[in-house]
């Protein structure tokens, strides 16, 4: 036979574990939506307000305010991570056995999410550290989740894959959240209290992570690593040395690193817009925990049609101008919150789907987009750079937002400063020159750029 005629399996290959790919966005978005994007906050609120003590608690021998406990407690759980992300990341690069780390990092986060259910009465200290290891748990396995996203697709199918994941992730996260909107407002025809109908909402959250992953665990394929950088010595030494000479090479990889930068803020923005959007409807504007709930439901609907459409746009028209429509968007609803009357939901609903529409799309295509940009065989470390300031791990919003509402003791002003993040990310995000960053990192491009 024709060597030529032979089919080209690949494609079919690539499809297969893409399809398995999507069920850990599906997977993750449980922990991120129900636990991290809608119930922590207000219920850790809730829990150290009992606690309190002249409406303050103590943390490390610093007085705090309740209402900006989970700003902190996110903050903290960034800086950890943009410790220990890299050293994850360079262990990944360096290992054929990505899909088992995957699965390692999101059971133990689901173990300490887990714990989550036993924060009752005063004890708000369990709530801080369990979340902080689950959160740090939950960064480190997307850093691996999205360094598979290039062994799996080519340049040409990124957008495209990335979309999907996106979508997938959201139609999952609300299904579950569905659910628990359910639990939650019927908590009483249920016999169940509110506080125990939102400790199972988030029992249920941490249990969707880690029985969905065990999909993915076992439909990938694992690949060998890539152009590793030849260093001496065990694992962690082995690690280490391609962490530095990594570090070291940056300065090779400018528009890598200026979209890095880019990312650091808008990024940060977005992810304390939806941490901190629970408490901002219920705080600020008194809506019920069901309220929160529902709305969040509808962000996550939008959001799937929303990831779908923003990848077709870019495959028309290029992911970095997508992006940026996008970023102009969330300017505007930063600023219509500040506007929106106690107790309207209208306008809050409205809001909601605003969010919805760009939530996925910024998110799938930042990702996307990104991959082109890192050398091949260094993915992990360079997405671990990019996780550092990733969804539900994000330190400069958290902590502004929480500086903010602790002087002025309103949270209008607070979300209404997240605009510059917003802004300055737009314009840092105006100076990447895409078709050299791709060229940089020795990439192929793909036809829409």
């Amino acid at each position: 036979m024709n060597p030529t005629q032979i089919a080209d399996l690949a494609p079919l290959a690539r499809a297969r574990e893409q399809r398995a790919w999507y069920w850990y966005d599906w997977a993750n978005s449980a922990f991120a939506t129900t636990v991290a994007g809608v119930l922590f906050g207000p219920y850790l609120i809730a829990v150290a307000e009992e606690a309190a003590v002249g409406d303050r608690v103590s943390l490390l021998g610093l007085s705090l305010a309740p209402g900006s406990l989970p700003a902190y407690v996110v903050t903290a759980s960034t800086l950890i991570s943009a410790i220990v992300l890299p050293l994850l990341g360079a262990v990944a690069d360096r290992t054929s056995r990505k899909k088992d780390l995957l699965a390692g990092f999101a059971w133990a986060g689901a173990a300490a999410g887990a714990l989550l259910f036993f924060v009752t009465d005063d004890n708000w200290q369990l709530g801080v550290a369990s979340f902080l290891v689950a959160n740090i748990c939950f960064g480190a396995a997307a850093v691996v989740n999205d360094s598979i996203l290039v062994q799996i697709s080519t340049e040409a199918e990124r957008n495209r894959v990335s979309s999907r994941g996106w979508a997938f992730g959201y139609a999952g996260g609300g299904l579950l959240l569905a659910v628990n909107f359910f639990v939650v407002t019927a908590h009483d025809s249920l016999g169940l209290t509110e506080a125990m109908a939102v400790r199972l909402s988030m029992l249920s959250a941490v249990v969707w992570w880690a029985g969905f992953t065990i999909i993915p665990w076992l439909r990938l394929r694992n690949h060998e690593p890539a152009d590793v950088e030849h260093v001496e010595g065990g694992v962690v030494q082995r690690s280490f040395g391609q962490l530095w000479v990594t570090l070291r090479e940056l300065r090779n990889y400018p528009v890598a690193v200026t979209f890095l930068l880019a990312y650091l803020f808008f990024n940060d923005g977005i992810q304390t817009v939806i941490g901190q959007a629970a408490v901002y409807g219920e705080k600020e504007l008194g809506f019920e925990t069901g309220t929160v709930l529902g709305t969040y439901l509808l962000v996550q609907v939008v959001a799937i049609a929303g990831a779908l459409s923003f990848g077709r746009a870019a495959e028309r028209v290029g992911a970095k101008k997508v992006i940026l429509v996008g970023l102009v968007i969330w300017c505007l609803i930063v600023t219509a919150a500040i506007f929106i009357p106690d107790g309207a939901l209208v306008p809050f609903l409205l809001l909601g789907a605003a969010i919805g529409i760009v939530l996925g799309g910024t998110q799938a295509l930042s990702r996307s987009y990104f991959s082109l940009l890192v050398p091949r065989g260094k993915e992990a470390e360079y997405f671990s750079f990019y996780h550092a300031m990733e969804r539900g791990t994000s330190w400069l919003g958290a902590l502004v937002f929480g500086l903010v509402y602790q002087f002025s003791d309103s949270y209008r002003p607070a979300i209404f400063a997240l605009v510059v993040f917003f802004v300055i990310g737009g314009l840092l995000l105006l100076r990447v020159d895409t078709a050299r960053g791709i060229r940089d990192a020795g990439n192929d491009a793909p036809a829409v750029v």
